[in-house]
Protein backbone atom coordinates (compact mmCIF):
# COMPACT_ATOMS: atom_id res chain seq x y z
CA UNK A 1 0.00 0.00 0.00
CA UNK A 2 1.11 3.43 -0.89
CA UNK A 3 1.12 5.45 2.08
CA UNK A 4 -0.36 8.57 0.53
CA UNK A 5 -0.82 11.19 3.65
CA UNK A 6 0.40 14.99 3.56
CA UNK A 7 3.14 15.49 5.49
CA UNK A 8 4.04 16.00 8.37
CA UNK A 9 2.43 12.42 9.25
CA UNK A 10 1.43 12.32 12.64
CA UNK A 11 1.48 8.83 14.25
CA UNK A 12 -0.41 8.94 17.92
CA UNK A 13 0.65 5.80 19.72
CA UNK A 14 -1.55 4.71 23.07
CA UNK A 15 0.15 4.58 26.65
CA UNK A 16 -0.78 0.89 27.10
CA UNK A 17 -2.29 1.28 30.40
CA UNK A 18 -4.54 -1.55 30.21
CA UNK A 19 -3.09 -5.17 31.31
CA UNK A 20 -4.53 -8.53 31.06
CA UNK A 21 -7.33 -7.54 33.98
CA UNK A 22 -9.06 -5.01 31.65
CA UNK A 23 -12.34 -5.77 30.42
CA UNK A 24 -14.52 -3.84 27.73
CA UNK A 25 -16.49 -1.88 30.95
CA UNK A 26 -13.05 -1.01 32.57
CA UNK A 27 -11.85 2.76 32.87
CA UNK A 28 -8.98 2.57 30.51
CA UNK A 29 -10.81 0.43 27.90
CA UNK A 30 -12.79 3.85 27.83
CA UNK A 31 -9.65 5.80 27.85
CA UNK A 32 -8.04 4.32 24.63
CA UNK A 33 -11.41 5.58 23.45
CA UNK A 34 -11.60 8.00 23.76
CA UNK A 35 -7.78 9.24 23.49
CA UNK A 36 -9.07 7.34 19.46
CA UNK A 37 -11.73 9.27 19.16
CA UNK A 38 -9.66 12.92 20.37
CA UNK A 39 -6.87 12.12 17.71
CA UNK A 40 -9.70 11.51 15.00
CA UNK A 41 -11.14 14.69 15.33
CA UNK A 42 -8.22 16.64 15.44
CA UNK A 43 -7.48 14.73 12.11
CA UNK A 44 -4.09 13.09 13.21
CA UNK A 45 -4.26 10.46 10.44
CA UNK A 46 -2.50 7.24 11.86
CA UNK A 47 -2.82 5.86 15.30
CA UNK A 48 -1.74 2.28 16.94
CA UNK A 49 -3.50 0.48 19.41
CA UNK A 50 -0.16 -0.56 21.55
CA UNK A 51 -2.06 -1.97 24.49
CA UNK A 52 0.20 -5.67 24.63
CA UNK A 53 -1.35 -6.94 28.19
CA UNK A 54 -4.42 -7.19 26.60
CA UNK A 55 -5.81 -10.72 26.65
CA UNK A 56 -6.81 -11.21 22.96
CA UNK A 57 -10.63 -11.18 23.01
CA UNK A 58 -10.32 -7.59 24.91
CA UNK A 59 -8.00 -6.26 22.22
CA UNK A 60 -10.13 -7.61 19.65
CA UNK A 61 -13.17 -5.43 20.89
CA UNK A 62 -10.79 -2.57 21.60
CA UNK A 63 -9.31 -2.58 17.94
CA UNK A 64 -12.53 -2.99 16.28
CA UNK A 65 -14.38 -0.73 18.48
CA UNK A 66 -11.36 1.63 17.32
CA UNK A 67 -11.33 1.16 13.48
CA UNK A 68 -14.96 1.78 13.98
CA UNK A 69 -14.03 5.32 15.27
CA UNK A 70 -11.73 6.06 12.15
CA UNK A 71 -14.03 4.59 9.49
CA UNK A 72 -15.18 6.86 6.61
CA UNK A 73 -12.28 9.25 7.88
CA UNK A 74 -8.95 10.14 6.85
CA UNK A 75 -7.64 8.29 10.16
CA UNK A 76 -6.38 4.69 9.90
CA UNK A 77 -6.14 2.65 13.05
CA UNK A 78 -3.07 -0.13 13.25
CA UNK A 79 -2.76 -2.49 16.07
CA UNK A 80 0.20 -3.74 17.50
CA UNK A 81 2.23 -6.69 16.40
CA UNK A 82 -1.28 -8.93 16.14
CA UNK A 83 -2.11 -8.53 12.25
CA UNK A 84 -4.39 -11.27 12.92
CA UNK A 85 -6.60 -9.35 15.04
CA UNK A 86 -5.89 -5.98 13.09
CA UNK A 87 -7.42 -7.55 9.87
CA UNK A 88 -10.04 -9.51 11.86
CA UNK A 89 -11.22 -6.14 13.55
CA UNK A 90 -11.56 -4.19 10.49
CA UNK A 91 -8.38 -1.64 11.26
CA UNK A 92 -6.52 -0.97 8.57
CA UNK A 93 -3.35 -2.87 9.42
CA UNK A 94 -0.68 -3.98 11.82
CA UNK A 95 2.55 -2.06 13.32
CA UNK A 96 5.53 -4.62 14.08
CA UNK A 97 8.18 -4.85 16.73
CA UNK A 98 11.34 -5.91 16.53
CA UNK A 99 9.97 -9.37 18.30
CA UNK A 100 7.06 -9.84 15.74
CA UNK A 101 7.15 -11.47 12.16
CA UNK A 102 9.06 -9.84 9.41
CA UNK A 103 7.25 -7.33 7.05
CA UNK A 104 7.87 -9.87 4.33
CA UNK A 105 5.97 -12.71 5.75
CA UNK A 106 2.73 -9.98 6.79
CA UNK A 107 2.89 -8.88 3.40
CA UNK A 108 2.65 -12.34 2.29
CA UNK A 109 -0.30 -13.15 4.12
CA UNK A 110 -2.40 -10.47 4.33
CA UNK A 111 -1.93 -8.70 0.96
CA UNK A 112 -1.08 -5.89 -1.09
CA UNK A 113 -3.89 -2.95 0.93
CA UNK A 114 -2.79 -4.01 4.71
CA UNK A 115 -1.11 -1.14 6.09
CA UNK A 116 2.31 -2.10 7.71
CA UNK A 117 4.24 0.18 9.99
CA UNK A 118 7.88 -1.32 11.31
CA UNK A 119 9.92 0.25 14.69
CA UNK A 120 13.18 0.04 14.10
CA UNK A 121 16.63 1.36 15.27
CA UNK A 122 19.26 0.60 13.07
CA UNK A 123 19.94 1.17 9.24
CA UNK A 124 20.18 -2.99 9.17
CA UNK A 125 16.20 -3.22 10.74
CA UNK A 126 15.07 -0.11 8.69
CA UNK A 127 15.99 -1.96 5.53
CA UNK A 128 15.06 -5.19 6.28
CA UNK A 129 11.57 -3.40 6.65
CA UNK A 130 11.64 -1.57 3.68
CA UNK A 131 12.89 -4.89 1.52
CA UNK A 132 10.09 -6.66 3.29
CA UNK A 133 7.29 -4.53 2.48
CA UNK A 134 6.56 -2.23 5.37
CA UNK A 135 4.79 0.89 4.07
CA UNK A 136 6.71 3.07 6.58
CA UNK A 137 9.08 2.80 9.60
CA UNK A 138 9.46 4.74 12.93
CA UNK A 139 13.15 5.05 14.18
CA UNK A 140 14.21 6.00 17.27
CA UNK A 141 14.71 7.15 19.95
CA UNK A 142 16.02 10.54 18.60
CA UNK A 143 15.90 12.22 21.51
CA UNK A 144 16.28 10.99 25.49
CA UNK A 145 13.02 9.68 26.09
CA UNK A 146 12.05 7.11 29.28
CA UNK A 147 9.98 5.15 27.32
CA UNK A 148 12.73 4.01 25.22
CA UNK A 149 15.38 3.11 27.37
CA UNK A 150 16.20 -0.45 26.63
CA UNK A 151 17.35 0.19 23.09
CA UNK A 152 20.08 2.69 23.90
CA UNK A 153 21.35 6.03 24.41
CA UNK A 154 19.85 8.79 21.65
CA UNK A 155 20.56 7.89 17.83
CA UNK A 156 20.38 11.67 17.13
CA UNK A 157 19.22 14.01 14.07
CA UNK A 158 22.19 13.14 12.06
CA UNK A 159 21.36 9.78 12.42
CA UNK A 160 17.78 10.14 11.55
CA UNK A 161 19.07 12.24 8.30
CA UNK A 162 21.93 9.45 7.05
CA UNK A 163 18.94 6.75 7.26
CA UNK A 164 16.29 9.11 5.85
CA UNK A 165 19.05 8.65 2.76
CA UNK A 166 19.12 5.33 2.87
CA UNK A 167 15.88 4.12 2.32
CA UNK A 168 14.30 6.96 0.29
CA UNK A 169 11.75 6.92 -0.43
CA UNK A 170 10.07 4.46 2.57
CA UNK A 171 8.45 7.15 5.06
CA UNK A 172 10.42 7.12 8.19
CA UNK A 173 8.96 8.63 11.37
CA UNK A 174 10.87 10.04 14.48
CA UNK A 175 10.52 8.40 17.65
CA UNK A 176 11.32 9.32 21.21
CA UNK A 177 11.81 12.01 22.91
CA UNK A 178 10.70 14.18 20.02
CA UNK A 179 8.19 16.81 21.32
CA UNK A 180 6.86 20.13 19.79
CA UNK A 181 10.18 22.29 20.11
CA UNK A 182 12.44 19.63 18.77
CA UNK A 183 9.75 18.14 15.80
CA UNK A 184 11.42 20.96 13.57
CA UNK A 185 14.52 19.71 13.67
CA UNK A 186 13.47 15.91 12.89
CA UNK A 187 11.47 17.26 9.80
CA UNK A 188 14.63 19.20 8.56
CA UNK A 189 16.19 15.94 8.80
CA UNK A 190 14.37 14.41 6.61
CA UNK A 191 11.77 12.65 8.35
CA UNK A 192 8.55 12.10 7.00
CA UNK A 193 6.98 13.14 10.36
CA UNK A 194 6.43 12.52 13.86
CA UNK A 195 5.46 9.32 15.79
CA UNK A 196 4.53 9.84 19.95
CA UNK A 197 3.17 8.37 23.00
CA UNK A 198 3.46 11.16 25.72
CA UNK A 199 3.31 13.89 22.53
CA UNK A 200 -0.26 13.34 21.97
CA UNK A 201 -1.14 11.69 25.35
CA UNK A 202 -2.56 14.82 26.81
CA UNK A 203 -6.00 14.93 25.22
CA UNK A 204 -7.24 18.86 26.01
CA UNK A 205 -3.63 19.84 24.52
CA UNK A 206 -3.91 17.30 21.67
CA UNK A 207 -5.60 19.67 18.88
CA UNK A 208 -2.90 22.94 19.77
CA UNK A 209 -0.01 20.14 19.33
CA UNK A 210 -0.65 18.61 16.27
CA UNK A 211 -1.17 21.99 14.89
CA UNK A 212 1.53 23.59 16.26
CA UNK A 213 3.98 20.84 14.61
CA UNK A 214 1.95 20.77 11.21
CA UNK A 215 3.91 24.68 11.28
CA UNK A 216 7.12 23.61 12.12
Amino acid sequence: MTLNLSKPILYLITRGATDETTTTESTEFHQVLLQVSTAVAAGIPLLQIREKRLTPRVLFELATRAAGIARETGSRVLINDRADIAAGSGAAGVHLTTHSLPAAVIRKNFGDEFLIGSSTHSLVEAQAAKDGGADFIVFGPIFESTSKQQYGPPLGVDALSVLVREVRPLPVLALGGVSVNNAKDCLGAGASGIAGISLFGNLESLEVVTAEIRES
